[in-house]
C-alpha cells in the first residue's frame, strides 16, 4: 500500500512550516507566489492528493488563453514541456486553457489575438518573448495577463522567469573551475532578455576571475526574425562555450565533431534548460535545469489571482534552477 502524503511531508522536504504549506495549497495570503509555486510543484512530485482545503485554491470556472510565438513553439522541447505543465496547473484550478500560436506576421502587424477578439478568455499568458507593441495591442481591452519565461523593460507586468543570470554564471563557473580560461558564448543577446541575462551571468563569472569577455567569442545563433542560423566558429577558437539553450549546444557539438574537434577534450560545451537535446547529445550536455513545473504553477496562480482581482506580491518571479553536470563540460 502506498504511503499517504501529508502536508508535513511537503513541509519537511521544503524546510518550511506546515502552516506555510497549508497557505500555499489553499491560496491564502501569507506566502509569496514563488513559494506557493514551489509548494505545489513539490506536492505534485510527492503525489499529494488534493484535499478540500487545497481544492479551494481553484476558481470554479474561467478560461485563460496561452499565446506563443510560432518561432518559439515549432519543435521546441522546452515550450512543449512548459505548455504541458501549464495545462496541468490550469486543470487543477478548474480553468479551461486555450492556446493560440501567433505567426510572425500577426505579431509584427499587432493583430489582436482571436481569443481576445472573440472574448473567449478571462486572462492571457504570453509564453515566450513577444514585442512590446504586440503585448500592448493584445491587452488593450484590459484583460489580465502574465509574461511567462520573459519580461519587458518597458512594460510593467507580472513576469515569471528562470534565474537566467545565475544560470549563465553557474555554467561559466563550472567551465572555469574545470580549468578552461578561454570561454566563449553562443547566443544572440538582442533576441530575448533571457539570452541577454544568461550572457550577463557569463560575463560576471569571467570578470570575477579577472578575465575580459572577448567580442569575437560571442557567437550569433539567430537571425532578425528569431530563427536559428548556422553557427560560425571563431578563427581563434576558445577551449569552451556556454550556449544559451540545449538546442544550440546540441548543434554546436555536432558542428565541432564534424570539424574534427573532440568534446569535451578539445572544446567543452554547456547548454541551458535540461530538455530533450541535453540527453540526445553525444556526449550528453552539462546544463542548467529550469524548474518548469514551478514556472507554470506561478504563472497560473498569479493570473488566477489577477482574474479574481486579488492582490499579487510583486511584478516579477525569478524561479531558481540548478546545475546538472554531465559529459560535455
Amino acid at each position: 500500500m502506498s504511503k499517504t502524503i501529508r502536508m508535513a511531508d511537503i513541509a519537511e522536504k521544503l524546510g518550511i512550516s506546515v502552516v506555510s504549506v497549508s497557505k500555499g495549497l489553499s491560496g491564502r495570503e501569507g506566502v509569496s507566489e514563488e513559494l506557493r509555486a514551489r509548494i505545489w510543484a513539490t506536492a505534485r512530485e510527492l503525489g499529494y492528493q488534493n484535499t478540500r482545503e487545497a481544492a479551494s485554491a481553484a476558481p470554479q470556472s474561467g478560461s485563460i488563453g496561452i499565446l506563443v510565438p510560432d518561432r518559439f513553439f515549432n519543435d521546441d522541447a522546452f515550450y512543449n514541456s512548459l505548455y504541458r505543465d501549464l495545462l496541468t496547473s490550469c486543470q487543477r484550478r478548474k480553468l479551461v486553457a486555450l492556446m493560440e500560436i501567433v505567426s510572425n506576421e500577426a505579431e509584427w502587424a499587432c493583430a489582436a489575438p482571436t481569443l481576445v477578439e472573440a472574448r473567449r478568455v478571462d486572462g492571457l499568458i504570453f509564453m515566450g518573448e513577444f514585442t512590446s507593441d504586440y503585448i500592448r495591442a493584445a491587452t488593450a481591452t484590459g484583460v489580465p495577463y502574465v509574461l511567462l519565461d520573459f519580461f519587458k523593460d518597458d512594460i510593467s507586468a507580472d513576469s515569471i522567469v528562470s534565474d537566467n543570470v545565475h544560470g549563465g554564471y553557474a555554467l561559466t563557473e563550472r567551465l572555469l573551475d574545470a580549468g578552461h580560461t578561454r570561454v566563449g558564448f553562443v547566443g544572440s543577446t538582442w533576441a530575448t532578455n533571457s539570452i541577454m541575462d544568461r550572457y550577463l551571468g557569463y560575463c560576471k563569472a569571467l570578470y570575477r576571475r579577472g578575465i575580459e569577455p572577448r567580442p569575437d567569442w560571442r557567437v550569433e545563433d539567430r537571425d532578425r526574425a528569431g530563427a536559428f542560423i548556422p553557427i560560425e566558429l571563431p578563427e581563434d577558437m576558445p577551449d569552451a562555450f556556454v550556449c544559451n539553450c540545449d538546442v544550440v549546444a546540441y548543434n554546436l557539438v555536432e558542428l565541432l565533431k564534424s570539424k574534427g574537434y573532440r568534446v569535451p577534450e578539445d572544446v567543452a560545451v554547456t547548454g541551458y534548460d535540461d530538455f530533450r537535446y541535453a540527453l540526445l547529445s553525444r556526449p550528453t550536455l552539462t546544463t542548467y535545469a529550469v524548474n518548469v513545473p514551478a514556472m507554470a504553477e506561478a504563472a497560473t496562480a498569479i493570473l488566477s489571482r489577477r482574474i479574481q482581482k486579488r492582490s499579487v506580491d510583486a511584478p516579477m518571479r525569478v524561479i531558481p534552477g540548478h546545475l546538472i553536470v554531465r559529459e560535455s563540460g
